[in-house]
C-alpha cells in the first residue's frame, strides 16, 4: 500500500503518476463546467416536492419518501470536485461504454457524457420522479448520448448488461450497502475487458462499505486501485502483475 500527497511524489508506477498527473491535478476549466454547475445550482434552489421510491441505503439525512428536489440536490450530488474528476477520467481515457448506476438528478452522468460525445452512457435510476427531472436536465443541456433506465436494479441490469456487452467504465453510486455492492462488483467484472476502469462511491460511508471496498481490493482481477477517500478506483487487468493499492490525498 502506498501513500501520497496528490502530487506524485513517491509513486512508482507510471500508469498512476500519469493518473495524478495528467487526471488528478489537471486544474483547466472546461467549457462543460459552467452549464452542468448552473444546472446544480438550480437543482439546489428547487422547492418542489416529489415522492421517491428507495431501492438502495437511503439518505442518511433524509427518512421521508416526500421530498424537496432542494434537499435532495444538496445530500445526494456528488461534489463537483469529483463528479469533475470522472469527467476528466472519462476525457484521458476514453471509454467507449459506460454505466452509472444511479442517477440522481443527472449531474455527475452529463459530466460522464460530455468526457467522450462518441461514448454511450448508460444511467441506472430507480425513482420516476428523480429519473423525469435527470431527463429534463439532459435536454437542457443539449448532452445526446445519455440512456436513461429506470426502476429496480435487480429488474433493470440483467437486460441492460446484455445489451451493453462490455463495460469500459462504471460508476457505482447507487447502493451504500455491502452485498448490492459487492453483487455489482461481480456484475461489472462479467463484463469487464483488459481496460476496465470501475468507480466506486463512498467507500467509506459505513462499516459495510468499508468491508465491500476491502473485499473489492482482494479480488484477483483487480490490480491497481487508488483511494481517494470518498470515492475508490479500480483498474482491471492493467499490465499490472503484482497488486499495488494507492491512497492518495485529494
Amino acid at each position: 500500500m502506498t501513500a501520497s500527497n496528490g502530487k506524485g511524489h513517491g509513486i512508482h508506477s507510471p500508469f498512476v503518476f500519469n493518473f495524478v498527473t495528467h487526471v488528478l491535478n489537471d486544474k483547466k476549466k472546461y467549457a462543460c463546467y459552467n452549464a452542468i454547475e448552473a444546472v446544480r445550482s438550480k437543482l439546489k434552489q428547487d422547492n418542489t416536492i416529489i415522492e421517491v421510491e428507495d431501492f438502495g441505503a437511503g439518505s442518511a439525512v433524509i427518512k421521508s419518501n416526500k421530498r424537496l428536489v432542494k434537499a435532495i440536490a444538496k445530500t445526494s450530488l456528488k461534489q463537483a470536485k469529483y463528479a469533475q474528476l470522472l469527467f476528466r477520467m472519462v476525457q484521458y481515457y476514453q471509454p467507449k461504454n459506460i454505466l452509472e448506476l444511479g442517477t440522481s438528478f443527472g449531474v455527475t452522468t452529463a459530466y460522464l457524457a460530455s468526457g467522450n460525445v462518441d461514448a454511450k452512457v448508460f444511467t441506472c435510476e430507480g425513482a420516476q420522479q428523480i429519473a423525469s427531472i435527470a431527463q429534463n436536465n439532459f435536454i437542457q443541456l443539449a448532452i445526446k448520448n445519455i440512456e436513461l433506465i429506470t426502476g429496480d436494479f435487480a429488474k433493470t441490469l440483467p437486460p441492460l448488461f446484455s445489451a451493453m456487452g462490455t463495460v469500459d467504465f462504471a460508476f457505482a453510486d447507487g447502493n451504500h450497502r455491502k452485498e448490492p455492492t459487492l453483487q455489482y462488483f461481480q456484475q461489472l467484472l462479467d463484463h469487464a475487458n483488459d481496460n476496465t476502469i470501475l468507480v466506486f462511491d463512498d467507500i467509506h460511508w459505513s462499516n459495510g462499505m468499508e468491508a465491500a471496498w476491502s473485499t473489492i481490493l482482494q479480488h484477483p482481477m483487480v490490480t491497481l486501485s487508488i483511494d481517494l477517500f470518498f470515492i475508490g478506483i479500480v483498474f482491471i487487468n492493467s499490465g499490472i502483475k503484482k497488486k499495488q493499492h494507492f491512497i492518495i490525498k485529494y
